[in-house]
């Protein structure tokens, strides 16, 4: 895994030639994009960047987190633009919001937001540059939102890592992760916890500098 990783990074920088990168956080709601938005910006930069809630579609426009430095022990550095995206979704239904307490009209406007947040993280795929696409290893990954935004990135020939999260829970299966999508390398991690963070860190700095 760790060789693939290296070739997928070694391949994008490599040929990019910008000074910074802008890698987005795709995935479906509730797989724990934000949480590893925020473990990344807490670590690099000291600030949280998203709010994060048990509802879904709590991220409803993209956040960004400009010029985030990662540094190696031995001193080479790296800028990141890093984007959190609204959850990927192919039906937003204002009942899975009033079933967490909102109430209708409430739960109608926010159903709204998180339709517009769909579609402008689908028109950002035009500009970064890499993604980490980010699954709940504890549930069923082979859906068919899933689907969709692998084969989306794929179609436009964005490179990706995948990342099997809340490895921390009871239940979770990161191999059937793996198996839904072996053409990609994937990345065990509890972006709560920060478990195999620094790995994709020491992956990043390793094929830039």
């Amino acid at each position: 895994m760790i060789k693939r990783l290296k070739e997928l990074f070694s391949n994008l920088f490599t040929d990019s030639g910008k000074d910074d990168i802008g890698i987005g956080i795709y995935g479906p709601p509730n797989a724990g994009k934000s949480t590893l938005a925020n473990q990344i910006s807490k670590d690099l930069t000291g600030d949280d960047m998203s709010d994060v809630s048990e509802v879904p579609h709590e991220t409803r426009a993209v956040e960004k987190k400009e010029k985030v430095a990662i540094e190696a022990d031995d001193g080479r550095s790296l800028e990141i633009n890093l984007l959190d995206m609204p959850g990927i979704s192919t039906n937003v239904d204002f009942k899975d919001f009033t079933e967490h307490g909102l109430e209708e009209e409430d739960a109608k406007g926010r159903a709204k937001e998180a339709t517009k947040g769909i579609v402008e993280a689908i028109k950002y795929l035009d500009d970064v540059d890499a993604c980490l696409v980010i699954f709940d290893s504890t549930e069923d990954p082979y859906t068919q939102v899933n689907v969709t935004i692998i084969g989306n990135l794929e179609a436009k020939d964005i490179p990706i890592l995948v990342l099997a999260n809340k490895v921390d829970l009871e239940g979770a299966e990161p191999e059937r992760v793996r198996d839904a999508f072996p053409q990609h390398p994937v990345l065990e991690i509890s972006a709560k916890d920060g478990t195999n963070i620094d790995k994709l860190y020491e992956e990043i700095i390793e094929r830039l500098s």
